[in-house]
């Protein structure tokens, strides 16, 4: 394990190709008021996890479940299935003509499956080959096309941006790159109704730890949680060893990436 002290905390990395994506949103309420509107949606506890606390020596630690979230076992939940109900029920779209299109190599997919299936829409995610057939079976479960493009997640996104321009499709990916934010930032805003939650739950924490994969509910997170408590507590955000994407970008001062073989 290794611990990195953020430099560019409260100014961000000054780089070309981050200039023009938007801060994260912190319209929580806006998500709360759609969320009251389903059927499946209900908060998710506040766990103590008292052992844990003595075992550390610390007075207490809480941990958001989000098992529970909408039956589908994960914070996702919260995010794609947000920005179809949010195309359905704010902006008016007829779902029924629409077909989203994602890849994915978890709960992603499953929002995205999910969401499209409550509002009448379909659903098409690809997965790379490496994907448990296991999982394959819970997407089309909830209604999507599974198709099985290349070894590598980055790899079934190009497909699936393939297929959403050939075909006229809703491309809705958990991630951004230059041209592409405002589905995936609209996707971040569905993630504030957790930390919202979380308000009203415990006292202002003096610690905050976040997991990072593509940085989509970290970030979500890490505003919210400055906007509810201001610099009080410390955020830290932990990522895997075998992914340190954050952790690569601050170390380099700047924005890169790095694919996987």
């Amino acid at each position: 394990m290794e611990i990195l002290q953020n430099p560019h905390r409260n100014t961000g990395l000054n780089v070309e190709i981050l200039r023009d994506m938007p801060a994260p949103s912190t319209n929580a309420s806006q998500v709360q008021a759609l969320l009251a509107r389903c059927p499946s949606a209900a908060v998710t506890p506040l766990v103590q996890a008292a052992e844990m606390a003595a075992d550390l020596d610390v007075g207490q630690i809480s941990i958001k479940d989000e098992r529970a979230r909408m039956g589908l076992g994960s914070f996702k939940a919260l995010g794609a299935s947000y920005v179809i109900a949010y195309s359905a029920l704010i902006d008016g779209q007829d779902q029924s003509q629409k077909t989203y299109v994602t890849a994915s190599a978890g709960n992603h997919g499953l929002s995205v499956a999910a969401g499209a299936k409550a509002f009448g829409a379909a659903s098409v995610v690809f997965i790379s080959k490496t994907v448990p057939e296991a999982f394959a079976k819970r997407l089309a479960a909830q209604g999507a096309q599974v198709m099985r493009a290349g070894k590598t997640y980055e790899q079934s996104m190009a497909a699936a941006q393939d297929a959403a321009r050939d075909n006229g499709w809703s491309l809705l990916s958990d991630s951004s790159w230059p041209g592409y934010f405002e589905p995936s930032h609209r996707l971040m805003e569905g993630y504030t109704a957790l930390m919202a939650e979380t308000d009203e739950q415990m006292q202002t924490p003096s610690h905050i730890f976040l997991q990072a994969g593509v940085g989509g509910l970290a970030g979500a997170a890490a505003a919210m949680a400055r906007k509810l408590w201001g610099q009080t507590p410390v955020i830290v955000v932990v990522e895997p060893s075998h992914a340190p994407a954050l952790h690569g970008c601050i170390i380099a001062g700047d924005f890169h990436s790095r694919h996987r073989p």
